[in-house]
């Protein structure tokens, strides 16, 4: 039996609605937020490039201190998908360096949150036996939905 396939393009209404009211920082904050719970699949099988640890610092930069360089952002996220590709197999790891890039994009396009949050789904599908699928992915988004929620409200 083949995986389910997971579209990351999937936009789950109520997320879509919780994110447009949200501001720049708070999606930005949750981005890394969905990504970091994904990154172990990358760092396991890859401990020893960083590209995806760093896009997520340089967003932490971003949101600490609101310094903006385009060409930072860009580097880290390009870095990030590099990594992805380098990885070859379609695997929780690859989703998980994928995430990331998505992630530290959300600082130039708050609307890049919704990718971070995509591909740490497709990384937890990549990563769960196939009679599982359904219930991780469901999983996820709870979490990913509560997470959101919280943070909108701090």
């Amino acid at each position: 039996m083949t995986k389910t396939r997971f579209s990351v393009t999937h936009k789950d209404p109520t997320l879509v609605e919780l994110m447009s009211d949200t501001d720049h920082r708070t999606l930005a904050i949750w981005a890394i937020d969905c990504a970091e719970r994904v990154m172990p699949y990358f760092e396991q099988a890859y401990p020893d490039d960083q590209r995806p640890r760093q896009a997520l610092e340089t967003l932490e930069h971003w949101i600490e201190t609101g310094e903006f360089s385009m060409d930072a952002i860009r580097g880290a996220s390009l870095a990030s998908h590099a990594a992805a590709r380098e990885v070859r197999e379609d695997n929780a790891a690859r989703s998980a360096a994928r995430s990331t890039g998505q992630a530290v994009a959300t600082a130039h396009v708050p609307a890049h949150s919704i990718g971070a949050a995509n591909y740490a789904v497709q990384a937890v599908v990549r990563a769960t036996d196939d009679a599982e699928v359904e219930a991780a992915i469901a999983r996820e988004r709870e979490w990913q939905l509560k997470r959101l929620r919280e943070l909108r409200s701090m």
